[in-house]
């Protein structure tokens, strides 16, 4: 397989300068460096390509030989990582000092077989933030864009905390070890340095953008995938989306609770959802067709002739997506016969025709179990 421009693999300009193409090979290595993605093979031949590019294009006789003749003028004179230039022990250059500076981002300050304590700076912060969705966006997922203000690593200084130009110098309190111990007894005890702050370093010229930390608040929009199912106070986790941590230490997380809207007619039980369906006296008398709503549109249902108010009917597989999982769960509907109000004289005389034609509650399936039962209560 051929390989990919190195303009393309780092995705700069042709014409760009060297603090572009370091700023640009270091967000590459710092996503895609085996220490952050063990057992990721993918991972490991993007690290080592832009590792590859970057050493080319850093290189100003390598860069003239590629600019003119392509890969061909410089086959076999980049080593990328593990090859032949710097990940081979040969002249680290500016891409030395990337490489470096990466490793204490991702290891916590110090090589390799140092002897040092591998520092970290300050995690970032997770975050929460509450997000309103309808009751039909929670059933069918959505996607939803949402703005929040958070600490990013400062473009200025990529995150270093200095000057462009400048580097950070070596703590004189602790001597980089970004602690300093005591005696105590017979025991040595170790605490964080307080003039670094456990970092081993010095911020000597600052940068201007963000006075030396290294990251700044910022409003940054982020879309959110809602799945399908989810339920009022479930939290989504967006990994890496919390407050930016320091001098490499690991972004925090950020995590949505979930808040569903109330619906008009649905309410919900875990996946069933329950809908109480009016009906008129005569329709629960003699039987009908009617139709009810669900979260797909309207179907058709059947009452039953001599239907009573409170029964209850399930539509199976009419709920709600069942959160990771296959299925859905029911639709619960209870019948609610209602009442005639507002009667005109010949609505009532009807009515009182039919309930002497009837004879009164004996018909009643409900009220005639009662009065037998008053009945042998007070004999």
């Amino acid at each position: 397989m051929s390989k990919r421009d190195y303009y393309d693999v780092l995705g700069v300009a042709k014409g760009a300068s060297k603090d572009e193409i370091k700023k640009a090979y270091r967000k590459l290595a710092l996503k895609y460096h085996p220490d952050r993605n063990p057992d990721d093979k993918e991972a490991e031949v993007k690290f080592k390509e832009a590792s590859e590019a970057a050493e080319v294009l850093l290189d100003e006789n390598k860069k003239a030989r590629y600019d003119q003749f392509g890969h061909a003028g410089v086959d076999g004179q980049a080593g990328g990582f593990g090859g032949g230039g710097f990940g081979a022990g040969g002249d680290f250059g500016d891409l030395g000092d990337i490489f470096g500076d990466i490793f204490g981002d991702i290891l916590g300050g110090g090589r390799r077989g140092g002897g040092r304590r591998r520092h970290r700076g300050t995690p970032g912060n997770d975050l929460q933030m509450t997000l309103d969705v309808s009751f039909e966006e929670a059933a069918f997922g959505v996607e939803k864009n949402i703005s929040l203000t958070r600490y990013v690593e400062c473009e200025t200084c990529d995150g270093s905390g200095a000057q462009n130009g400048s580097q950070p110098s070596t703590c004189d309190m602790c001597n980089g070890m970004g602690e300093v111990r005591r005696q105590q007894g017979f025991f040595t005890v170790a605490t964080t340095c307080p003039k670094c702050q456990g970092s081993g370093q010095m911020i000597t010229d600052p940068c201007g953008s963000c006075s030396g930390q290294g990251r700044k608040r910022k409003k940054v929009d982020l879309a959110v995938k809602v799945p399908e199912g989810i339920d009022t106070n479930q939290r989504l986790k967006l990994s890496g989306e919390g407050d930016a941590g320091t001098q490499g230490a690991p972004d925090g997380d950020l995590y949505v609770v979930i808040n569903v809207q109330p619906h008009s007619i649905f309410e919900r039980d875990g996946f069933n959802l329950h809908c109480t369906v009016p009906i008129s006296f005569t329709q629960a008398a003699l039987g009908d067709e009617v139709e009810v709503p669900t979260l797909d549109g309207r179907v058709s249902v059947t009452i039953a002739e001599g239907t009573q108010s409170g029964k209850k009917m399930r539509l199976k597989g009419k709920g709600i997506q069942r959160l990771g999982a296959y299925g859905h769960g029911d639709l619960i509907l209870t019948i609610h016969v209602e009442t005639p109000t507002k009667l005109n004289g010949e609505q009532k005389d009807l009515l009182r025709k039919l309930g002497e034609i009837r004879g009164d509650h004996k018909s009643h399936p409900m009220s005639r179990g009662f009065f037998d039962k008053v009945k042998d209560l007070f004999q």
